[in-house]
């Protein structure tokens, strides 16, 4: 533990060299975090950004709550008590015709809330909607939380839903967990990606043991495979145009799949693109010139990425795009 402290103190201290160390890292969640205890927390240069220490010498970057600050997703419609704030609040009109959510950024805070065999896919089932994917699990199988976020509801319900956890993240998308037998987060808790939330079970309406997983937008369900890939558990893509029209219980992802995959591929191209991209911090002496010649670039590129003049002056600590 103590050369990883050694190794993430010395990574801080670097991370000063870039106004957003976010623009060039690409940091993967823990995978393993049913048996770890987090044990510390280090701050970065960022503020919004923090490291965790996990008791299994694992870390990872979490948001710091100060983040939620400048965000109405965890103030406008919130409850705790019911299940759906939206219901009287919001018509299905009046949400945008497309709205681009960001599922992860750079840092890739994502996990499979579990694995197991699909047993019912999104869409009408025996004439009832099915707002959700069915998971097939053991009673007592860990359910982990997809993204960051905050526990909206966690409740032992009558509904056909039995015991759900609902937690709303970062993007304003909810995940609804339910016929859990165990809940092992409560209302307005934060939880990062991968964290354990619940245990499965055979709670509401249920004839087996299974996970049943919803996704939704301001009250309104969409299917769940639009950017989760069940096969593998890998998430489809970094970012999603939500369309209006996918909040039909007739619309599915497999109907859009030629389309999603442009989106897909056009979202790889486009991380390629950004994990090429360098910056620089003026150093006292420095000169465009001086800069160009030490990234291997031309003062002509810089100046096109930066949008500034051959003559600009260069304020000691600006931060330049080189590539």
């Amino acid at each position: 533990m103590k050369q990883l402290l050694t190794i993430l103190f010395t990574w801080v201290g670097a991370a000063t060299a870039f106004a957003n160390p976010l623009d060039s890292l690409a940091i993967k969640p823990i995978e393993k975090l049913q048996s770890a205890i987090v044990v510390d927390t280090l701050p970065t240069a960022d503020k919004h950004l923090s490291i965790v220490l996990f008791n299994d010498n694992s870390w990872r970057y979490i948001r710091t709550a100060e983040i939620e600050a400048d965000s109405t997703a965890f103030t406008r419609y919130w409850s705790t008590e019911k299940i759906s704030p939206y219901r009287d609040s919001v018509a299905l009109s009046q949400i945008p015709s497309a709205v681009p959510i960001t599922l992860v950024d750079s840092l890739r805070s994502y996990r499979y809330p579990v694995k197991g065999r699909i047993t019912s896919r999104y869409g009408v089932r025996r004439r009832v909607n099915h707002n959700g994917i069915d998971i097939a699990v053991k009673v007592g199988d860990t359910i982990c939380s997809a993204f960051d976020g905050r526990v909206r509801f966690s409740k032992a319900t009558e509904t056909g839903y039995g015991t759900l956890v609902i937690i709303r993240h970062d993007n304003g998308i909810e995940t609804y967990h339910g016929h859990l037998s165990k809940r092992l987060v409560e209302a307005g808790d934060r939880v990062v990606a991968g964290q354990p939330i619940a245990l499965g079970g055979n709670s509401g309406r249920s004839t087996g043991p299974h996970l049943h997983f919803e996704c939704r937008y301001m009250g309104q369900s969409f299917d769940p495979e639009r950017i989760i890939n069940f096969a593998t558990g890998d998430l489809r893509r970094d970012h999603l145009l939500l369309k209006r029209s996918y909040f039909s219980i007739y619309s599915k992802y497999e109907q859009d799949w030629n389309g999603e995959k442009v989106l897909a591929d056009a979202d790889k191209k486009e991380a390629e693109i950004s994990a090429e991209r360098r910056y620089y911090k003026v150093r006292s002496g420095d000169y465009l010139g001086k800069i160009a010649a030490r990234n291997h670039t031309t003062v002509a590129a810089i100046c096109r990425l930066n949008g500034i003049k051959a003559n600009a002056i260069l304020p000691i600590g600006k931060v330049l795009r080189v590539k």
